[in-house]
C-alpha cells in the first residue's frame, strides 16, 4: 500500500500462569528490528523457569519470509530448552504462509489464550 507507514516490531512480554507470553505487534519483516524477537525469547527463557511460550501474533501487520525464518529460529531455541511454543491470534494470511511452508506443524496455533494455556499445561505436565 503506497504511503502506508511500516511499524517496527514491538514486543510486550509478561508471565501468566507459569507461561511466558510475548505480544508481537508491527511488522515481522527483514530489517534491523527482526533480531529483537530472538533476543527477547532468549532473555525470557533465561529469566526463569517457564512451562511454555505463547507468541501472541494478532498485532502483526506484516510478515515476510525473513519473519518466518525468525519464527523457526525461535522454535529451535525453545525446543532445545524443552519449552513448548504456541501461536495465538494467527490471521488467515499468516496461517496460509505457515501451511504453505509446512511450518504449521512446528508452530501450532491455538484459538485463543485460554486454549493455549490448557494445551501448554497438558504438554508440559
Amino acid at each position: 500500500m503506497p504511503g502506508a507507514e511500516i511499524l517496527p516490531l514491538t514486543i510486550a512480554s509478561r508471565t501468566e500462569d507459569g507461561l511466558a507470553v510475548l505480544e508481537l505487534s508491527g511488522t515481522l519483516t527483514l530489517g534491523p528490528h527482526l533480531a529483537s524477537l530472538r533476543r527477547c525469547v532468549r532473555e525470557t527463557l533465561d529469566s526463569g523457569k517457564v512451562a511454555g511460550l505463547v507468541l501472541q501474533v494478532s498485532g502483526l501487520t506484516a510478515i515476510d519470509s525473513s519473519g518466518l525464518g525468525e519464527l523457526t529460529v525461535v522454535y529451535s531455541h525453545v525446543t532445545k530448552r524443552k519449552c513448548p511454543v504456541l501461536l495465538v491470534g494467527v490471521n488467515p494470511s499468516l496461517r496460509n504462509m505457515l501451511e504453505m511452508t509446512h511450518l504449521d506443524g512446528l508452530l501450532p496455533a491455538a484459538a485463543d489464550m485460554n486454549a493455549a494455556k490448557k494445551h501448554l499445561k497438558r504438554v508440559s505436565a
